[in-house]
C-alpha cells in the first residue's frame, strides 16, 4: 500500500531543498551541539537518530531551564497548578500566613516576581517572624534588584538558623552583599557557603570575585572544583546547576 505523506517523510532530498527540512537541520545542529557542551551522551545519539522529532524532545525537556529572572536561583521544592488551585481557595476562606507563602514560593519558582513579592508582603502582615517566609521574601527581592530592603531579611535569617534552606539563604546573602557592592564581605559569606557545601552557585560567584580582584589562581580552584564535579553529579543535580556550569566553563577559558 504507497502512502505519499510516509514517502515524502523518507525522501531524503525533499527536506534538503525544503526551506523546513533546512530550518528543521538547523534547529537539529543547535540541540545537538548544546547536548555535547552539556555532555548529555545519551540525548546526542537519541537526536543523531531522530533528528527534528529528537530535537523538540531535547528542547522542551532539557534545554528549557526555569525563567530567566530565577534561573539558577530557584528554591527548594517543586509545584504544580493544582497546588495553586489549592493555595488560592484556602486563602479565601482561610487567610492564613502559610498559605501565602507557599503560593509567593510557588511564583518565585516559575519566575513571577511580581505575583509573589504580593503575596511574601501578605504572609509576613500576618506573621512577620515565620522565617521561610523572611528568606524567601529577602530572595524575592534581590532578584527584583532590591538589595537594599533583602539583606536586613537575610541578614536576621542567618543570624538566626546560619544553615537555613541547605545554605540557600546564605547564598543570597552573599549575592545581596555583591549587589551592594561588598565585595570582601560577599568573598567571606561565599567562603561559609563552600565549608560546608559544593553548590556551583556558590563556587562560580566566588571564583568571579576573586577573578574581579586579580587572584586568578584562587578564582581557577573553584572553577576547576565546579567542572570536576558535573560529570558525577545525577542528572537532575546537573540540570538545575547548568547555567552555573556554563559560567565555570566560560572562565575557564578566559583563565586558561
Amino acid at each position: 500500500m504507497h502512502c505519499p505523506l510516509l514517502a515524502t517523510i523518507l525522501d531524503l532530498e525533499y527536506w534538503v531543498r525544503s526551506p523546513v527540512g533546512l530550518a528543521g537541520a538547523a534547529f537539529t545542529i543547535w540541540m545537538l551541539i548544546d547536548a555535547v557542551r552539556q555532555k548529555e551522551w545519551l540525548w546526542a545519539v537519541f537526536l543523531i537518530l531522530f533528528p527534528v522529532m529528537g530535537a523538540f524532545w531535547y528542547f522542551f525537556y532539557v534545554y528549557r531551564n526555569a525563567p530567566s529572572a530565577t534561573s539558577g536561583f530557584e528554591l527548594p521544592g517543586a509545584h504544580d497548578r493544582k497546588r495553586i488551585r489549592e493555595l488560592q481557595a484556602q486563602i479565601h476562606h482561610l487567610d492564613k500566613p502559610h498559605h501565602y507563602s507557599q503560593l509567593g514560593d510557588i511564583y518565585f519558582q516559575q519566575g513571577k516576581l511580581e505575583k509573589a513579592e504580593p503575596c511574601y508582603r501578605c504572609a509576613m502582615e500576618r506573621d512577620p517572624q515565620d522565617i521561610d517566609t523572611r528568606a524567601h521574601y529577602g530572595q524575592c527581592l534581590l532578584r527584583m534588584n532590591r538589595p537594599q530592603e533583602a539583606r536586613p531579611l537575610l541578614e536576621g535569617v542567618i543570624r538566626e538558623n546560619p544553615k537555613h534552606d541547605y545554605g540557600h539563604s546564605l547564598m543570597a546573602l552573599a549575592e545581596t552583599l555583591t549587589a551592594l557592592g561588598e565585595k570582601e564581605a560577599a568573598i567571606a559569606t561565599w567562603r561559609r557557603v563552600t565549608d560546608s557545601h559544593s553548590y556551583p552557585r556558590a563556587r562560580v560567584q566566588l571564583a568571579e570575585l576573586y577573578l574581579a580582584k586579580g587572584e586568578a589562581d584562587l578564582a581557577r580552584t573553584e572553577v576547576k572544583e565546579v567542572l570536576d564535579d558535573d560529570p558525577h553529579a545525577p542528572a537532575f543535580q546537573r540540570k538545575r546547576d547548568r547555567v552555573w556550569v556554563k559560567r565555570a566553563r566560560k572562565l575557564a577559558r578566559g583563565l586558561g
